[in-house]
C-alpha cells in the first residue's frame, strides 16, 4: 500500500514537473491594446522609442521556456495554432506578439525567444495576419481593454 501511494505521489510530481516545463501563452482577446517602450530589460537592445495603439487584436504574452530549445518548431507550430483558433473566435486576423518571461521560473535565452517571435511574426504574415511585435528587450507600458468573454481570456501551456 506505502509503495502504491508513492508511485501516485510521484506521477502526479512529474506531471506538474513537466507541465511546469513548457512554453506558456496568455493571450487576450482586446477591443484596444496601446503600448509604448518605457525602459531597456537588456541592454544589446536597440534605442527605440515607439507608440502604438491597435485594436480588435489578440495580445498573447510568451513565455519560452528553456525545454523549447530542443522543440522549437513544435512550439512555434502550437503558439501559431493556438493563437489562429482564438483570432479566429473573434474574426480578428490582427495579433500582438510580446515576450513575457514571468509565467515561470524556466526561461530560454533572450536570442532563442526572440527568434521563436520573430518566425511566428513572418509565419503569420505570410497567412494574412496584421502582426505587431513588440520591441524586444523593452518594458513596456500597456493599456489594454480585455473583451468580457469567456474566452477573451485563455492560459495554454505546452
Amino acid at each position: 500500500m506505502q509503495i502504491q501511494k508513492s508511485h501516485q505521489l510521484v506521477g502526479i510530481w512529474s506531471k506538474f514537473i513537466d507541465r511546469a516545463r513548457k512554453m506558456k501563452l496568455l493571450m487576450f482577446y482586446t477591443p484596444s491594446f496601446w503600448y509604448k517602450t518605457f525602459q531597456k530589460s537588456l541592454p544589446q537592445a536597440p534605442d527605440v522609442d515607439v507608440e502604438v495603439e491597435v485594436n480588435d487584436c489578440v495580445l498573447v504574452l510568451v513565455q519560452v521556456e528553456e525545454e523549447d530549445i530542443d522543440k522549437k518548431k513544435k512550439v512555434t507550430d502550437k503558439l501559431l495554432k493556438n493563437l489562429k483558433w482564438l483570432a479566429g473566435k473573434f474574426e480578428s486576423k490582427r495579433v500582438v506578439l510580446h515576450f513575457f518571461s514571468h509565467l515561470s521560473e524556466s526561461r530560454s535565452s533572450p536570442e532563442f525567444a526572440r527568434q521563436v517571435l520573430e518566425d511566428a511574426s513572418q509565419r503569420l504574415t505570410s497567412s494574412g495576419y496584421e502582426v505587431h511585435l513588440t520591441p524586444f528587450g523593452y518594458f513596456c507600458e500597456m493599456k489594454l481593454h480585455i473583451g468580457g468573454e469567456s474566452l477573451a481570456k485563455v492560459f495554454k501551456s505546452f
